[in-house]
């Protein structure tokens, strides 16, 4: 008797399960939207990814899927990089420049301005200001933006400074 003439798919059940654990991921790597920069912005988000450190505050690069030359990432939780996002409304909210809104604090760090933005979930996000690029970070959670977050802005300025031109990023 001929097995496979009853029951052809007896054989590929297996061959499908295979396939399935072979793409399977086992690792914890993070996943992020990435961004889609205009040609000038671009070019500025790949000299930046070139020159990211391969540590920051203790934890090692490990940049997130999909890979792109406009996101990184440390550690697991990962802190992440996006550049090339667009202008955070909060960015030219009159409040956030009087101090006025609690969750969203302009400051800067080693010669890079930011926008601090506490999220709903109470991770922290931080966005370059005044330099003709956006570049966000996110904290993963549990990370604070006073002590950790000044470790990592800390990090990553010198990168920011020699890659991202000061001056006024595009609307987008």
């Amino acid at each position: 008797m001929n097995i496979f003439r009853h029951r052809p798919f007896a054989l590929l059940a297996p061959s499908l399960l295979i396939a399935v654990a072979g793409c399977s991921s086992a690792d914890d790597s993070a996943t992020v939207a990435v961004p889609s920069p205009d040609a000038r912005t671009a070019a500025v988000c790949r000299d930046l990814h070139r020159i990211l450190p391969d540590q920051l505050d203790g934890r090692r690069r490990d940049d997130p899927a999909p890979r792109s030359a406009y996101t990184a990432g440390w550690g697991n939780p990962a802190i992440i990089l996006r550049c090339g996002v667009v202008r955070p409304p909060k960015m030219i909210d009159p409040k956030v420049a009087e101090g006025g809104d609690p969750d969203a604090i302009a400051g800067g760090v080693d010669g890079v301005d930011w926008l601090m933005e506490k999220q709903g979930d109470g991770t922290w996000r931080f966005t370059t200001a005044n330099r003709v690029a956006y570049a966000q970070i996110t904290l993963p959670q549990g990370m604070s933006a006073q002590d950790e977050g000044t470790a990592v802005l800390t990090g990553l300025a010198p990168a920011v400074k020699k890659a991202i031109p000061e001056g006024i990023a595009s609307m987008k």
